[in-house]
């Protein structure tokens, strides 16, 4: 009779299905230009990115926490909460524009990205850091500190470094707003493929 159980007990562990485990989080920590700034929120680089996770079948769930104005004291005080709530397995972080255009101490942006990526990565997390740049009429040496910070950032922590958003879109007319700060919605597949370019690999 107790092998009979045994046996019964045996057939049903081996034949009930594992459970179908959760796709895996991409949080995104940025700014408008992740934001869905001046559009539709299906329209934005981040929504596009997910439609293309799916399409390649690629089991990701991205969770778009971009705020628009955000620095990266914000960002910095916000990472925590979302690490804990949705444990990505890999974080974008594109911030520090706001920080630029506001004059902020140079030192301040540094040491805040600098934490954003090393709490990333203790939670286990392959981190992207996205590249951000400045006019030049903040003066030259205030400039070229604060372009080179993210390069100087990605060497010392190991992180992908993902090239400026707006690079090849800055001058383009029709995929920038009037404001000329921010881009339109026909340009963020241009985004997406700039995103995609550096993602792809660490997927």
């Amino acid at each position: 009779m107790i092998s009979r159980y045994l046996v019964l007990f045996v057939f049903v562990v081996l034949t009930v299905p594992p459970a179908v485990a959760e796709d895996s989080a991409i949080l995104i920590l940025g700014d408008s230009l992740s934001a869905a700034y001046g559009m539709e929120i299906g329209e934005s680089w981040p929504s596009l990115l997910q439609k293309r996770l799916d399409e390649d079948g690629h089991a990701y769930r991205v969770f778009n926490s971009s705020i628009t104005g955000e620095t990266t004291q914000g960002g910095l005080t916000r990472l925590p909460g979302l690490l804990e709530k949705h444990a990505p397995a890999i974080v974008i972080v594109e911030l520090g524009g706001n920080d630029g255009l506001r004059g902020l101490p140079l030192d301040v942006t540094r040491s805040n990205l600098s934490e954003m990526i090393a709490l990333s990565q203790a939670a286990g997390a392959r981190v992207i850091l996205a590249e951000m740049r400045i006019p030049p009429n903040y003066g030259r040496t205030y400039t070229e500190r604060f372009n080179g910070t993210y390069t100087e950032l990605a060497e010392r922590y190991g992180v992908a470094l993902l090239p400026f958003l707006l690079q090849d879109i800055a001058l383009e007319p029709g995929l920038m707003l009037p404001d000329g700060i921010h881009p339109t919605a026909a340009a963020q597949p241009l985004i997406l493929e700039q995103v995609w370019r550096v993602l792809e690999p660490v997927l």
